[in-house]
Order: C-alpha cells, then sequence, then structure tokens
C-alpha cells in the first residue's frame, strides 16, 4: 500500500506555528493595530490568480500581509469594548470544530455536536442559575440572540390574540410595542428593525442616577396601553456603568399586564456564576428570555452567543422547519428547530471546552478577578492628575475623563483632551481603550473581561497613562 503524503499536515502544522507566535507574543507586542488602511489594502489585495498558489505559502503570505493589522484582543492588556480572549482549551476546541466541518444543523448532520451543544447548554443553565426547563440557542452572539427571544416573545403575545405571525405574518396584526431603557444597547434596535416591530414601537424608559429603569416609567408606560401586546427589555450590565434593573420590581410589574420580558445580558448575566456577585441578578430568573455571550465573558473564541426561552413552545414554533430531505433521528434535538441559521458550524464545542477547563470555581474566579482589576484600573486611573472618575465599576465596567489645564476651559475642550489621551495610550501600545460619550460627555471606558490580564498588565496600564499625562 502506497502512503500519500498529507495535504493537511505542512499547512497545519504552519499554521500552529504562526498562531503560537502570535500568543506568546501578546504580552511583548503593540495592542493597538500600527498598519494603515492603505497599507493593509495593497499588502492583501493580490491578483486573483489563475491555477492558485501551494497552502503553505498561502498561509505564509496571510499571516505577512496581516502583520500590524491584528488587534492584541486575545491578551491582557486590552480594555476596549467587551472582548475576552479565548482560554487554551476552547481555542483548541474551536480548531477541532473546523477540522471536523460538521454542520450543525441536524443531529444527523453531526451526532456529537449536536450533544455536545445539549451538555454546554445544560451546564450554562445551571451556572447562570436560569430554569432548567429553558429552551436554548447557541447563536453568532447576543445580536442573533436576541433575534431568536424576540421572535419567540412575537409568536406568543401575537398567539395569544389568535394570531399566527409565522403564517400570516406582521400585515393586519396588533402592533407590538418595546418598552425598553433609554440607554440601552444598539442590538436591541437592530432586532427590532430586523423583526418588522419597528423601531416607532420602541418607547424609552427613563433611567435613574445608577442606569436603572425606574419602577415609574415602567408603569405609567404599560398603563399607558394596557392592552397592547408587549416586550419590555431589561438589562444585565449595561455598556457603561455595568448597571443592572431591579428584576425583582420591574419583571412582576411587566407580567402584571401580560407583558414579555426580555433580558439583556450579554456580559452582566454571568454575573450569576460569581457568589460574589450574584445579587446584582436576583430575580432575573423570573424573566421569559435571556441572552448573553460566551466570547466575552466566557473567553471562548468568536462566535458564540447564547440564547434561553422559558417557553419552549414559543421558541420551536417561531423557529422551527422540516423539509423531506431532512434527516430526523428518533429521541434527538435538531438545532434548526431553535436557531435562526441553517448552515453553522459547531460553536458549542468550544463553549463545552471552556467550562470542562475551568469548572465552576474557575469561571467564578474569573468574573471576580476581571471585576476587581476593573476597580483598580479606575481608581488608580482617576486617582492621576488630570484625571477623573465618572463611573466606579460595579462590576467590570468603568468610565473616566481627562480634563485640560487650559484657562476657561469649556466641557467641549475636556471632551477634546479625553478623546487625546485615549488616542496617544492606544498609540503607546502598552493598552487599549476605547471613547464613549455617556449622557454627554466624552469618557474613556474602561472594560476588563480576559482570562489573562494580570496585576502586572494593570500597572503597565496605569504608568503609561502617568507618563502621557505629564507631558
Amino acid at each position: 500500500m502506497v502512503t500519500r503524503p498529507s495535504l493537511f499536515k505542512p499547512v497545519l502544522e504552519r499554521a500552529v506555528g504562526h498562531a503560537l507566535a502570535h500568543l506568546e507574543n501578546l504580552d511583548r507586542s503593540p495592542v493597538y493595530a500600527s498598519a494603515t488602511l492603505e497599507e493593509l489594502r495593497a499588502r492583501l489585495d493580490r491578483p486573483l490568480t489563475e491555477y492558485g498558489s501551494d497552502a503553505v505559502l498561502v498561509i505564509d503570505e496571510l499571516v505577512k500581509d496581516a502583520a500590524g493589522g491584528i488587534l492584541g484582543s486575545a491578551g491582557g492588556r486590552f480594555f476596549g469594548w467587551v472582548i475576552g480572549g479565548s482560554v487554551p482549551a476552547a481555542l483548541a476546541a474551536d480548531w477541532l470544530s473546523s477540522a471536523w466541518d460538521q454542520n450543525a444543523a441536524i443531529h444527523a448532520c453531526g451526532p456529537a455536536v449536536a450533544i455536545i451543544e445539549e451538555i454546554a447548554a445544560r451546564w450554562l443553565k445551571d451556572l447562570l442559575r436560569l430554569p432548567s426547563h429553558a429552551s436554548f440557542a447557541f447563536t453568532t452572539g447576543s445580536q442573533l440572540a436576541h433575534v431568536t427571544a424576540l421572535a419567540a416573545a412575537r409568536h406568543a403575545l401575537l398567539a395569544r390574540r389568535d394570531w399566527d405571525v409565522e403564517r400570516r405574518g406582521l400585515a393586519g396584526a396588533q402592533p407590538i410595542r418595546i418598552l425598553t431603557s433609554r440607554e440601552r444597547h444598539g442590538s436591541i434596535e437592530r432586532a427590532v428593525r430586523l423583526l418588522g416591530f419597528g423601531t416607532e414601537n420602541v418607547i424609552d424608559l427613563s433611567v435613574d442616577s445608577m442606569g436603572r429603569v425606574t419602577a415609574d416609567s415602567l408603569a405609567a408606560a404599560l398603563d399607558a396601553m394596557p392592552l397592547d401586546p408587549t416586550v419590555v427589555v431589561l438589562q444585565a450590565g449595561d455598556l457603561h456603568l455595568g448597571a443592572f434593573d431591579s428584576f425583582t420590581e420591574l419583571i412582576p410589574l411587566a407580567h402584571r399586564f401580560g407583558a414579555w420580558v426580555h433580558v439583556d445580558g450579554a456580559f452582566g448575566l454571568w454575573a450569576n456564576a460569581s457568589p460574589k456577585y450574584r445579587q446584582l441578578l436576583e430575580g432575573v430568573e423570573l424573566a421569559d428570555s435571556w441572552t448573553t455571550d460566551g466570547h466575552k465573558w466566557l473567553n471562548v473564541p468568536y462566535d458564540a452567543g447564547y440564547v434561553f426561552v422559558a417557553d419552549p413552545e414559543a421558541h420551536r414554533k417561531s423557529m422551527s422547519h422540516r423539509t423531506s430531505y431532512t434527516t430526523l433521528v428518533e429521541g434527538t434535538r435538531d438545532q434548526i428547530d431553535w436557531n435562526p441559521e441553517w448552515s453553522r458550524r459547531a460553536r458549542g464545542v468550544s463553549t463545552y471546552a471552556a467550562i470542562r477547563q475551568l469548572g465552576r470555581r474557575g469561571i467564578a474566579d474569573l468574573i471576580d478577578r476581571t471585576c476587581h482589576h476593573a476597580r483598580v484600573l479606575v481608581t488608580r486611573i482617576g486617582a492621576l492628575p488630570g484625571a477623573e472618575i465618572i463611573w466606579t465599576p460595579t462590576l467590570n465596567q468603568g468610565l473616566v475623563r481627562f480634563l485640560t489645564s487650559k484657562p476657561g476651559a469649556t466641557a467641549i475642550d475636556h471632551d477634546a483632551r479625553t478623546d487625546e489621551v485615549i488616542a496617544r495610550i492606544v498609540k503607546s501600545g502598552e493598552a487599549f481603550f476605547g471613547g464613549t460619550t455617556w449622557r454627554g460627555t466624552r469618557c474613556m471606558r474602561v472594560s476588563v473581561c480576559n482570562w489573562q490580564t494580570s496585576d502586572d498588565d494593570i500597572d503597565r496600564a496605569v504608568a503609561a497613562v502617568q507618563e502621557l499625562l505629564a507631558t
């Protein structure tokens, strides 16, 4: 028997080498992407060849051409947006998912990955302290998770009014209104648009000084049109303050009016995995649907979002589809019955691996440790001359502002100074922060959720800011 040379081994071994070089040098590399737009386009815009190229050459040139265009977001000094890294087992499992190349749409397409997803979801509901009977789906992220949850809400609310929305559509149906915080995440608005609710039906609710929806504003909105089908969207950790709505107060109030309550917990729902922080989520299990991400605080590779629905029938009826060529296996769960995607990667595998590597206590420690780092980062930077704390983290999100010493400086001058300092910090390569406007004020947003962030990373970031403010 003639042994043929492997078509995969040379190129995969080369890819492993490049990947390890990237990961193991994160601590010594600039966090920001240094290449310009023009440089990246000039390098990567190669001619489309007639006959292709050697696979190893393609990978080598891809890495060389992308140099300077890859953010160090996988490392411990990235504090912009809410982006985690990847724990080793999750990254390795993700590579295996690509090698296995299963279409995780139905059980028959990949029996093992379908079972892995079932088990990972059971673990997630346990960790996040959600009802064990809730249905679930693994999506690309919270954006598609919101779409899935709100599609289930649409089905349930209109079915109560004898309207089959999956068959009849929305034309002629009673409009569904969305009541939510005025400081909501933009993914809610996009979900509303995608599902045909219309942004005119989104009603902003007032928040208190802590960023929480007030009971009075919700009660007034519900009482204004008590018979209208309504979705109330609450937040478990908003992107600026990490604010948590009062679930024990607001969910029963919404339910008295027959509203569906959806919780946006893109990162904040993970506080339930920590005995130290889970009091922030008291009563959240009373909601009708919940979303969160794995590629944030669980530290699995992109993309990994999760949605859970307390009414499995509404969830399934809003998503399920059958064809004559679908192979059904008795007693199994077909992912397509719960997911908006048809073709989809087996993203449950990396989630399964991450939870197994970390365990319950490891995940709790990850939450606690990164929250501690966020608080230290905000308080130490905010104490520097020329800086001020706008929000000390409740969880792992905080805000800092930088002030100009110019005589007669206005708020606009301080805004410009804040943006200037952020840009200089990023340019230093020592740390990465992002800017944001919160209630009309420009701030530097501090977000910590990477498993690799250490005390040394915090020291380096603070030192970089201190040096810049002194010049």
